[in-house]
């Protein structure tokens, strides 16, 4: 939306024994881009998601609170900002540390970005996901900052009895024309002053004026990070919190019928506590080791689980059977028709599920890496019967989650623990644990029919059944979660269709476009995994649109180019295809793939190369990826979002699965899980950010995905002469599993 801004601020100051300042933020009319028709002969109507997102969607439900974010500039000129989302890896602590330092004109390295404890007092405000971090706080977060900008520069201009509008702000501090300086720290209790007149309006910079946000940034933890400085869960001091570990059942949502040995097992060396919960059998002990030992000598007697009867058989039966039919016959019409199979995959983050609870009569706290703490924090306060002031949890930078955080199963878990216990408690999943009972991305089927004449798509339909999506955390709180588990699944199967259809739309003009999900309970835990069901959709979509080029007799790159919507898009194609090389000559067993997606007002395009020589180890060894996401607020971390897209659409589209056996998942580790090492992450990559198109930055973290699921297979398609229909690829169960 250039030249009109999506959101008006007004603020406030909040607090004052250092200046803390907050901007509450109001929403304006959705106004939808527009967009210049390619040449193709038969336009395609706008979907959903092309007029309102689900970024918008969060945005607009999230604009009564978000600007109720607090910043303080301390004595020591430091500058802290409380931010209400989670860092999981994707580099939003550095992103707004960036718009921060950019309004505030101070050194990046004195802005100190904390995550903030569970808000509800936030609604809908506080959840992190559906690439929507970036997008509802640049407004917000650079309001806030200027906010702070305008009462410093307030307070000097008092002390020196100048007018505002002639003072600068430099270096971390406010400049007079005659040489005075200021610094931020010395001025910050007489800009908390709620007396203080503020002249000057606080207004953001306009970007052209930005000299640190739009430039490649490295991450603020970083070293942090590599030294093992940086504090996870796990690694909490919480005084007297003791290792404790679960015996879970041998099927999903297996419950305890009876525990045969548990004195036995309480006298084992360092044992504290055995206790029951709902999901298993608790040992607490001394240390990991002695709880781990403990663990495996208990006897416990099982009942069934909801998916006991359930394998990869008759799953992939149930979505075959729940897929609903084509609008359009094919009668007198050439076309395509596709089916495809998509396995479960586990989000598989570095970190497993973990939690630290100090659960008292009175009182509780929570330490753990959470995307919804409002909802975790009501529903743990519900769980304990505490009130909802008495609980207290805090948001810890996690070691990943690709949508897993988005539920609080670990937190919730230790929680109940602590309780049954009387003790803190330190919570860890083990990685089979992690792998085998954590939630997964739902299998799906997809049945895909595309009719065409004349060198035009006339039509372009796609069906998708799949395992249901969970999305019983809601909003992000309490009361659309209630509803989310309303009975019989309607409550969910609302939110489902809600998000397929704010997220999944084609990026081309294919005459009548559709797509649908239909979802199958199966009780399964599962869970939104990187882009959804996009990932999946737009990927198999990808791959239908190279073989609509080739029944046409078009190159695959320029059969994009022609029915892709807008210059924008084709701007990305093109990118990506002259960096990538287009067509230039491979080996025998060697090809190259392209695709294009377009979400959450960002579009991106991936051209891979692939060797397929070694059938026991296919290998991507090049890809080049072209990115716009409007505004770039940090290059360098877009790199790394498209990077590690990529790297999750090689590792699902040819290795990673799970295979579903009587109720239980086969993996069980990242040995059996078989996510993509380093030996098969090609060694020349190329990420191209694209220069400011807009006036707002779009999503980023859940872009890079479905591009690349379909540019792999297609360049598998192309090498091997095998058109790819089930994913992954190579899908044997080459490992010995675990015992249950």
């Amino acid at each position: 939306m250039t030249g009109q801004s999506r959101r008006t601020f007004l603020t406030y100051l909040v607090a004052a024994p250092t200046l803390a300042v907050a901007a509450r933020a109001g929403a304006d009319a959705l106004v939808p881009q527009p967009a210049r028709a390619a040449a193709a002969a038969i336009p395609s109507l706008p979907a959903p998601a092309d007029l309102i997102d689900l970024g918008d969607l969060f945005i607009l439900a999230g604009a009564p609170t978000a600007g109720l974010l607090v910043l303080t500039v301390e004595a020591d000129g430091n500058i802290r900002f409380r931010l209400p989302r989670e860092e999981v890896g994707q580099g939003l602590t550095t992103a707004v540390a960036m718009l921060v330092a950019e309004e505030l004109d101070t050194a990046l390295d004195r802005v100190h970005v904390e995550l903030d404890d569970a808000r509800p007092e936030l609604l809908f405000n506080q959840l992190t996901g559906s690439s929507n971090s970036i997008r509802s706080l640049y407004g917000p977060v650079r309001q806030t900052a200027a906010t702070a900008r305008a009462r410093l520069v307030a307070a000097a201009a008092a002390r020196w009895k100048v007018a505002p509008s002639s003072l600068s702000t430099a270096g971390g501090a406010v400049r007079a024309p005659d040489g005075r300086t200021a610094d931020y720290g010395g001025l910050a209790a007489a800009a908390a002053d709620p007396g203080l007149l503020v002249t000057l309006g606080a207004t953001p910079k306009p970007a052209a004026r930005h000299t640190l946000v739009g430039t490649p940034v490295n991450r603020v933890d970083a070293r942090a990070m590599v030294t093992g400085a940086l504090e996870y869960t796990l690694d909490l001091d919480v005084p007297g919190a003791k290792p404790c570990v679960v015996r879970r059942p041998p099927t999903l949502g297996g419950t305890v019928r009876s525990v045969v040995n548990a004195d036995a097992v309480r006298a084992m060396p360092g044992v504290l506590h055995v206790v029951t919960v709902p999901t298993g059998v608790a040992v607490v002990a001394e240390t990991f080791g002695q709880a781990l030992d403990a663990r495996a000598a208990l006897q416990v007697t099982w009942g069934p689980g909801p998916a006991d009867h359930l394998s990869d058989a008759q799953i992939r039966t149930k979505l075959r059977a729940a897929v609903p039919p084509l609008l359009v016959p094919p009668l007198l019409t050439p076309y395509v028709d596709a089916e495809f199979d998509f396995a479960f995959v586990s989000h598989a983050p570095l970190e497993t599920n973990s939690a630290v609870a100090d659960v008292r009569d009175d009182r509780a706290e929570i330490w753990s890496g959470l995307k919804s703490p409002i909802v975790a924090r009501q529903t743990i306060a519900a769980e304990l019967g505490l009130p909802l002031s008495k609980v207290t949890v805090h948001v810890v930078q996690a070691g990943g989650s690709f949508g897993r955080r988005l539920f609080f199963d670990a937190a919730l878990e230790a929680a109940r623990i602590s309780k049954a216990c009387r003790r803190p408690v330190r919570l860890m999943w083990t990685r089979v644990d992690d792998t085998r009972h954590g939630r997964m991305r739902p299998a799906t089927h997809h049945r895909i029919r595309a009719t065409y004449a004349l060198g035009e798509v006339l039509s372009f339909e796609h069906r998708v059944a799949a395992v249901e999506t969970d999305f019983r955390h809601g909003l992000g709180e309490i009361i659309t979660a209630t509803a989310a588990s309303l009975p019989l699944g309607i409550g969910n199967a609302t939110l489902a269709q809600t998000l397929f259809l704010t997220t999944v739309k084609s990026p081309y003009h294919f005459g009548l476009t559709t797509q649908a999900l239909t979802e199958v309970p199966t009780g399964i835990p599962t869970g939104s995994w990187r882009s959804v069901y996009s990932a999946n959709t737009r990927g198999a979509e990808e791959i239908v649109v190279d073989e609509l080029a080739q029944r046409l007799g078009k190159d695959p790159y320029a059969f994009r180019r022609a029915f892709l919507k807008t210059a924008a898009q084709r701007a990305v194609l093109d990118k990506a295809a002259q960096e990538g090389e287009w067509g230039r000559p491979m080996p025998a067993g060697c090809a190259q793939g392209i695709a294009f997606h377009d979400e959450y007002k960002s579009r991106t395009a991936c051209l891979v190369e692939i060797d397929t020589r070694d059938p026991e180890h296919v290998r991507v060894t090049k890809a080049v990826i072209a990115v716009d996401v409007g505004r770039p607020v940090n290059p360098r971390g877009l790199e790394a979002q498209m990077i590690g897209g990529l790297t999750d659409a090689i590792s699902t589209t040819l290795r990673a699965g799970l295979h579903l056996d009587k109720g239980l998942p086969l993996e069980g580790s990242y040995s059996q899980f078989h996510w993509a090492q380093q030996r098969d992450t090609p060694r020349d990559v190329r990420v191209f950010v694209l220069p400011a198109t807009g006036e707002e930055p779009g999503g980023a973290g859940e872009l890079g995905v479905p591009a690349a699921v379909g540019a792999i297979a297609n360049a598998y398609a192309r090498a091997t002469g095998t058109r790819p229909r089930s994913f992954p690829l190579d899908f044997d169960v080459d490992f010995t599993p675990y015992p249950r």
